[in-house]
């Protein structure tokens, strides 16, 4: 279930998915790029974060 609220949460903000999920990390600054860059490859990066672990 809980990942079920993350996953959710990274649809809203990746970034903050992949922070509850890894916490500052590598993953963390490459999904704020990625995010910036474009908004999808942020939420795709944030679920690939979520379910990998």
């Amino acid at each position: 279930m809980n990942d079920f609220i993350r996953i959710l949460i990274a649809i809203l903000l990746p970034p903050l998915g992949v922070f509850l999920q890894v916490g500052v990390t590598k993953h963390f600054w490459i999904n704020i790029v990625l995010t910036i860059l474009g908004y999808i490859p942020g939420i795709v990066h944030a679920v690939w974060v979520i379910a990998k672990k």
